[in-house]
């Protein structure tokens, strides 16, 4: 996937002094995110920013924050003292334009190649989508914020957390046993025919208006998990769907998975995914 941050899988190999061999991981890459502080930013669009700030005021608290321009930023990216939290565009190999904007974690220096440009990114989570806002994206950004930080402390524990990623995240559906888990509408692929929900959806799993489920998340219910999806608005060419659950009063992710739109699958969760929350009950 091509984005305007590369992801960097594996470790980095540097060598030390008397030819001693260090592994540089993940965990000692970010040991000091606390220490450092994190810039987030702006992007120049006046009601973006205005929301993004206020939720990073009400939410960010893992390290010391600051704002800043994208110009500011081109000019503090190489320096390591700082991590950066981004707005940006990411384009699939298949598709023509990019269709999805994602926060990305980003630690500023020069990269493994030797490119500013080529930072060392501690994690990305899918934000919507660039040519459809819906505004559900703002609903759920305190939960992506809280999400994010909380990736970055188990990444600082244990390097099996920070290469694991969001997928790790699943494991917490087991302990969704007696939670209510709702579904907005619009978060469902369109095979997911009646048959399928009048067999899957029971249990505590609902189905409801996009805004109804937005008053649940935003009320804070506890043991509460809403379903959020981002995908881009043109669904031709090779573009992804990701797919999320949400706890609303915790803002702990308990499902996270992608799949490549078809012509047989569209947007949303799918069948196997309904299947897949229902049997975690």
């Amino acid at each position: 996937m091509k984005k305007a941050i590369t992801i960097l899988v594996a470790a980095c190999l540097s060598v030390a002094s008397f030819a001693q061999a260090k592994i540089n991981t993940m965990k000692m890459k970010i040991a000091d995110f606390q220490e450092k502080t994190t810039k987030v930013v702006l992007t120049g669009n006046s009601m973006h920013d205005a929301r993004l700030q206020n939720a990073v005021k009400n939410n960010w608290t893992i390290s010391p924050v600051e704002f800043c321009t994208v110009a500011e930023y081109e000019s503090l990216k190489s320096n390591p003292d700082y991590y950066f939290l981004l707005t940006v565009s990411g384009q699939f190999e298949k598709e023509a334009v990019p269709g999805i904007e994602f926060l990305s974690l980003v630690k500023g220096g020069i990269g493994a190649s030797g490119n500013v440009d080529d930072l060392f990114e501690v994690v990305t989570v899918p934000f919507r989508s660039i040519d459809s806002h819906t505004g559900r994206e703002f609903v759920l950004l305190p939960a992506l914020l809280d999400i994010i930080q909380d990736h970055v402390s188990k990444s600082m524990d244990t390097d099996l957390e920070g290469y694991s990623g969001l997928n790790n995240y699943n494991l917490n559906l087991a302990k969704s046993k007696g939670y209510r888990i709702i579904f907005a509408e619009e978060d469902l692929a369109k095979d997911v025919m009646p048959s399928v929900r009048q067999a899957y959806v029971k249990g505590g799993m609902e189905i409801m208006d996009a805004d109804d489920a937005d008053d649940v998340f935003l009320a804070n219910a506890e043991k509460t998990l809403v379903s959020f999806t981002v995908a881009p608005a043109d669904t031709e060419g090779g573009s992804y769907c990701y797919k999320m659950l949400i706890d609303s009063a915790t803002h702990t992710l308990y499902y996270y998975r992608k799949h490549k739109i078809t012509k047989k699958f569209g947007n949303g969760f799918l069948t196997e995914d309904v299947k897949r929350v229902s049997a975690s009950r």
